[in-house]
């Protein structure tokens, strides 16, 4: 999580340096370098704690000291955002100045598109790694798998230009990639998939205890046929594969419905993610590729020698971001409650309920006997009888 937020602050860092040479006014703008990462902050605050929420709750409530300091931030949590921003907001409006409103409500769009294009869509890795690191590290690798295809393609086989943005890219480089990336994708994912600290997740934000749960079907190899593949389809492609597989010969189709074959349902989710990586995902590149030539830029930094900035290897990952997040969660996530969820659901009752909640589920523990019904008493007694709870025999 921390080696994202690395990364998003190095894109950020690049980005504003551009905005402030585009933007360079021959007075000093004030605080406008402090403001700038200040919005930014503030953005990572209310993103990141959105995302790792349940979490936290699970973190926070293991210690009633962690409780006591940090639980009314984690209720409040979007109040106190939203407080934040306003504080920037009222502090940029204090900081006009006569002959440089232009130029700093210029900074100021320049630094909330930053944030939107980049800051916010990355964000979302990080919910994937809590829900499994495969699920960051294979479309991000992905990413650099189709990289490095398209590139071999494109210099052994290339000769038809892709794009007028990056003269250097093929059609031959393109579909080059990919092949290869579609390659890696199928047997990457069967490789990632047999290490629980990939797959299992993480239910909490301790970094140095290990990770073991019972694997997801979605990484167990079975004995599938085309058709049931096809019944993960949208209803409209299965509606087309239907069609064309009518046109086929008899012979060839009832040969097509007998085949089967032995894979895990995540090398078939590897294989959309990687077309997407290989087919919408450039478009990331493509786009900065044409932010560079309006700046007249040919990197936007030089933060990695020999290959310019972060922002440079980081912009296809941009788009990818967003795709990997919601494909997992359309298609892969299971329904399940959590004792984070559970948890966040608790914090949004009243006092009085939340209580009454501790006191019914203590008398559920001690009615299966996971706890002794002399806890139940002492909580009676400490409590008070202003609840009727029914306690069960010791």
């Amino acid at each position: 999580m921390f080696f994202i937020l690395s990364l998003q602050f190095l894109v950020a860092r690049e980005l504003f340096r551009i905005a402030y040479i585009a933007q360079r006014s021959r007075r000093p703008l004030p605080l406008l370098r402090l403001m700038q990462w200040y919005f930014f902050f503030t953005a990572v605050f209310w993103l990141y704690f959105r995302f790792i929420k349940h979490n936290l709750l699970v973190e926070v409530t293991s210690d009633k000291t962690l409780a006591r300091l940090f639980y009314g931030a984690l209720k409040h949590h979007s109040l106190i955002s939203y407080t934040l921003y306003m504080a920037g907001f009222v502090g940029f409006v204090l900081t006009l100045k006569k002959g440089l409103y232009l130029h700093q409500f210029a900074h100021y769009a320049w630094t909330h598109m930053i944030i939107l294009i980049t800051t916010v869509p990355t964000t979302f890795f990080v919910a994937n790694i809590f829900s499994g690191i495969i699920w960051y590290v294979l479309p991000a690798f992905l990413i650099v798998a189709n990289d490095i295809c398209a590139y071999l393609a494109g210099f052994f086989f290339g000769r038809t230009p892709l794009i007028r943005l990056s003269p250097k890219k093929t059609w031959e480089g393109f579909f080059g990639g990919f092949a290869g990336t579609l390659i890696i994708a199928y047997y990457l994912a069967a490789l990632l998939s047999r290490y629980k600290w990939m797959t299992c997740p993480r239910k909490d934000l301790t970094v140095f205890k290990g990770l073991d749960c019972q694997p997801d079907e979605v990484f167990l190899p079975g004995t599938y046929t085309l058709a049931d593949v096809a019944q993960a389809l949208p209803a409209n492609l299965l509606a087309a594969a239907g069609a064309a597989a009518e046109a086929l010969p008899v012979g060839l189709r009832q040969w097509a419905a007998d085949l089967t074959f032995n894979v895990a349902p995540i090398q078939l989710h590897a294989l959309s993610m990687a077309a997407f990586a290989s087919i919408a995902a450039p478009f990331g590149g493509f786009f900065a590729s044409g932010f560079k030539r309006a700046f007249h830029m040919k990197d936007f930094g030089d933060t990695i020698p020999g290959h310019g900035g972060v922002t440079d290897r980081f912009d296809c990952q941009i788009v990818m971001a967003i795709f990997a997040y919601a494909y997992y969660w359309s298609y892969i996530s299971k329904p399940e409650v959590t004792v984070g969820e559970v948890l966040s659901s608790a914090t949004r009752l009243n006092d009085h309920d939340q209580i009454l909640l501790f006191g019914k589920l203590a008398n559920l523990l001690a009615g299966e006997g996971l706890i002794p019904g002399s806890i139940v008493d002492s909580l009676q007694q400490h409590l008070g009888e202003q609840f009727t709870w029914e306690v069960p025999d010791s």
